[in-house]
């Protein structure tokens, strides 16, 4: 047996060796997280990407053999027989409407909700999350003729109005779900600090809720957004004069009726149709990663 000195070095060098083998395993670990990570954006951005090739190809490129990734002869005119040929700015601005309008409502209807869904747990929570479920498992088209005989009955079809009232309610019960986790998450104490200061249900839920729930209304409200805007087969349906037709409908203009595509105009518009989400995300990307970090928690 050795000397309790000689004992402690050797314990020494075998915990330095365990140290430096589970530091060597973390960054195996790490460096396999990121290259997972990266292929991801890869996969994610390809699309895009190409898109984005394809918009400024001119015809005779288009029709390559051998497509290339950079275009050899970079035109704008794709982009100038888009506009020519179908009404996009028109349709962008019925897309813009009817999502904006479809956001804000159900962000405005949800919120409330949300509060009394988290404050009040009991069998009207089980519905409403048993509800919501359903809501988003149900196909469109087993809808779509109901909804258009109501509309129909309201005077809302082939309008903007009637398109926002049936995003407003398909997109109200997710808005709901997201809304009442951000909620749980805000200490109850506070609303008890304002209640005992003489603050009413909707002054608590105004002054002291409200505000920390911004990053989480914020997240909510662009998610709604960017499902009205990219939503089509509502539009397709319940839309009928080009005057009222948003821009995913319009896009599908530039395809035949043998199914052959203008594929250069129907990039270039594509293109123009995606901005508006690319844009919004990158400018408020910081909130919507709170918002999401903060109706993770649970109280």
């Amino acid at each position: 047996m050795g000397s309790p000195r000689s004992r402690s070095r050797s314990r020494s060098r075998s915990s330095s060796r365990s140290s430096r083998s589970r530091s060597r395993a973390g960054v195996r670990v790490r460096a396999a997280q990121y290259a997972a990570l990266g292929a991801y954006l890869v996969f994610l951005a390809f699309p895009f990407l190409w898109l984005l090739s394809t918009a400024f190809k001119p015809p005779r490129e288009l029709g390559s053999l051998h497509p290339t990734w950079i275009p050899q002869d970079p035109t704008l005119g794709n982009f100038r027989q888009a506009f020519a040929e179908q009404p996009l700015l028109h349709a962008a601005f019925n897309s813009l409407t009817a999502a904006l309008c479809a956001a804000v409502i159900a962000v405005v209807l949800a919120t409330p909700m949300a509060f009394v869904l988290a404050r009040r747990r009991g069998t009207l929570s089980t519905a409403v999350t048993g509800w919501v479920v359903v809501s988003q498992a149900f196909p469109f088209v087993l809808v779509i003729i109901p909804l258009f005989l109501l509309l129909k009955n309201l005077h809302l079809v082939n309008s903007v109005p009637g398109l926002v009232l049936v995003y407003v309610v398909w997109s109200l019960p997710f808005a709901l779900w997201m809304l009442t986790g951000y909620v749980r998450a805000v200490p109850p104490e506070l609303e008890e600090a304002a209640a005992m200061d003489g603050a009413g249900r909707l002054r608590t839920l105004v002054s002291v809720v409200a505000p920390l729930l911004a990053p989480g209304i914020v997240a909510t409200a662009l998610f709604a957004f960017v499902t009205a805007w990219n939503e089509f087969f509502f539009a397709l349906v319940l839309l009928k004069t080009p005057e009222q037709q948003t821009l995913p409908v319009v896009l599908t203009h530039f395809v035949g009726a043998e199914g052959a595509a203008d594929l250069g105009p129907l990039a270039a518009a594509a293109f123009l149709a995606t901005l508006p989400s690319l844009v919004i995300f990158s400018v408020i990307q910081k909130r919507i990663t709170g918002g999401m970090l903060t109706g993770a928690v649970k109280s």
